[in-house]
């Protein structure tokens, strides 16, 4: 595989700080965005203690076998973890720190991606846009049990209630995901303050227009910000050339 990368990040237009960390390292077949939670610093240290955990775990490069990168993504969970808990320790004023993580790692054979909280990670393939991960947020649970449709739970006020995340106060049980790569394959790693911005029909029509990956990138956070900039815009474009 050959691959190509580009992260963005903004403050958005109503949020004081970028509580958001990204990471996209072609040469070890890295990718990542963490959206930090808690308040004042708290979030931003949580999602930048996640980012460089990530970047020292993962030494191996993407001729590494998907053994092997299922387990650094564990690793990386664990340890990110352990780091919040040792920071909340000293900072007892940020216990309610954390982040949501989208971590996707290329092996020889296709991809892992583990996922917490809200999030997202899609797949553009043959023209075709997939959501490969599920919120994990108290709406998504309610849209699963039919009390309330997808529809609604875009403008739910408890839309951003998540039940994981990455925090002190336990084991993030992140999902992990397999899958393969083809050729063509276009990766979004986002910040739910990209998707809560962005319908999915608007993500395919700037994911497919042929374009330089930067300029994609920057498409997608001008689009977050005129529909509203709500909180904090990060992607992360991963693509298989």
């Amino acid at each position: 595989m050959r691959i190509s990368a580009c992260g963005r990040s903004d403050i958005g237009l109503r949020r004081s700080n970028n509580e958001d960390a990204w990471l996209a390292d072609t040469e070890s077949g890295l990718f990542l965005v963490a959206d930090g939670m808690g308040g004042a610093a708290a979030g931003e240290v949580a999602s930048g203690l996640f980012v460089r955990t990530a970047a020292r775990v993962v030494v191996s490069g993407p001729h590494r076998s998907e053994a092997l990168a299922v387990a650094c993504l564990r690793r990386v969970f664990t340890e990110a973890r352990q780091a919040i808990l040792r920071h909340v320790a000293q900072h007892p004023a940020h216990a309610a720190m954390g982040c949501t993580a989208e971590l996707l790692l290329l092996h020889r054979s296709g991809f892992v991606l583990g996922h917490v909280g809200d999030s997202r990670t899609y797949l553009l393939r043959g023209g075709r846009l997939r959501l490969l991960t599920r919120d994990h947020t108290l709406v998504q649970q309610e849209v699963d049990q039919g009390v309330v449709s997808p529809a609604e739970a875009r403008h739910h006020l408890m839309r951003n209630v998540l039940l994981r995340a990455v925090t002190a106060n336990g084991p993030a049980n992140e999902d992990i995901i397999r899958g393969q790569c083809m050729a063509a394959d276009l990766f979004l790693l986002c910040s739910d303050g990209f998707s809560d911005m962005v319908d999915d029909a608007r993500i395919l029509e700037l994911l497919v227009r042929p374009a330089p990956l930067a300029e994609k990138a920057a498409r997608c956070i001008d689009a977050a910000r005129r529909a509203g900039g709500g909180d904090n815009i990060t992607v992360v474009l991963v693509a298989v050339e």
